[in-house]
């Protein structure tokens, strides 16, 4: 068993508040991600359920156990950083053994062990090998097995990833992903990158300056997201995040964008309870957004601004009064200076105190 419990944990360097009251739970045998911008905690938070790093408040519990007290060594937990060591002067066999041999396990024991991890992280060949002749890739793999050797409650991966290229951590991914459906050891990876976190966790912990923002799982934080720093801070590109304001006569309701508006029949949702004037945040991403070339139909009509090729799609910046919308289209022949009918789906708004940042709950 594997379950990982923080409860109100907060830890400070000197002035700094590296991490506030942060709770979540990490059920056994599951994957977790911790994901934010650098310096939110989220190292600091991984660190501290490995016993590093002491919280100054609240309890950590493994399997139900409180361990703020309990030594590294006897949590029982694996951790990989991203900057991993190879001993040097040993080869493959000898790095992935040395934990084993450190617990004085018997010879057949280790090679038995050995053997099977290398097996499945496809380094069996390697075995004989010295370790220091690498490559990136295969040193990454070494680091992981001797981890794995160790039959760990829980594993801890700091950015395992970031040292290696696109091709390599595209790879990687989908090898880790294979290996905890195998062998389901609890995991808690720590990642500035989005699609590392999506790819791999069944929930995702969003930080931002020592907070936990929200920890759901990756279509909820897309679909749902609780503020302003989610919504602008998973998925890509990013979501439009526009500023507007209330219009409420008691009679009819609008936002009021600069330069156009938005009726409450449009939007689907009953604003008669927001004040008038109130100030909100319109969200709406990208991807959920129409836009065609054309003189008549649409919602609002845009001019375009910028094309940026990916391929097979387009990211348009489009100027609706003094407001650009960003928009993922197909129109190959879209050009700079075109007007475009945009359509959006109301069912596809979010809307936010703009204040607070925090995600209204209006319905139709």
């Amino acid at each position: 068993m594997g379950e990982v419990k923080l409860v109100n944990v907060s830890k400070t360097f000197g002035k700094q508040e590296a991490v506030k009251n942060l709770s979540f739970e990490v059920p056994d045998g599951s994957f977790a991600s911790l994901l934010g911008p650098s310096g939110c905690g989220k190292t600091t938070t991984l660190r501290m359920i490995a016993g590093l790093e002491k919280p100054d408040k609240g309890d950590i519990l493994i399997d139900g156990v409180r361990v703020n007290d309990v030594p590294p060594h006897k949590r029982d937990i694996a951790m990989v950083f991203q900057f991993y060591a190879i001993y040097p002067g040993m080869t493959v066999f000898d790095n992935m053994a040395f934990p084993l041999r450190q617990r004085k396990m018997s010879k057949q024991d280790i090679q038995r062990r050995v053997k099977e991890i290398a097996e499945i992280l496809h380094i069996s060949h390697l075995l004989d090998k010295d370790a220091m002749g690498l490559t990136v890739g295969e040193k990454q793999r070494v680091a992981l097995g001797r981890a794995m050797v160790r039959e760990p409650k829980v594993f801890l991966f700091d950015e395992p990833l970031t040292n290696l290229d696109a091709r390599l951590r595209a790879k990687m991914r989908v090898e880790l992903k294979k290996l905890h459906n195998r062998i389901k050891i609890t995991t808690i990876y720590v990642t500035h990158d989005q699609l590392e976190a999506v790819t791999l966790a069944d929930k995702i912990g969003v930080m931002n300056l020592g907070v936990l923002q929200q920890f759901d799982t990756p279509q909820n934080l897309y679909n749902k997201p609780i503020n302003t720093f989610v919504a602008g801070f998973i998925g890509t590109p990013t979501m439009n995040l526009i500023d507007c304001r209330v219009s409420n006569s008691g009679q009819k309701v609008f936002l009021q964008f600069d330069g156009f508006s938005l009726s409450e029949e449009f939007l689907g949702k009953n604003l008669r309870a927001l004040p008038d004037g109130m100030e909100l945040v319109f969200g709406v991403r990208p991807t959920d957004i129409e836009a065609e070339l054309g003189e008549k139909g649409g919602v609002l009509r845009g001019k375009i601004n910028v094309i940026e090729s990916l391929g097979d799609r387009y990211i348009l910046d489009l100027s609706v009064g003094n407001t650009i919308f960003r928009v993922v289209s197909r129109e190959a022949a879209a050009t700079i200076g075109d007007e475009m009918a945009i359509y959006i789906d109301p069912d596809k708004i979010h809307l936010f105190d703009k204040q607070t940042g925090k995600r209204l709950n209006v319905v139709g």
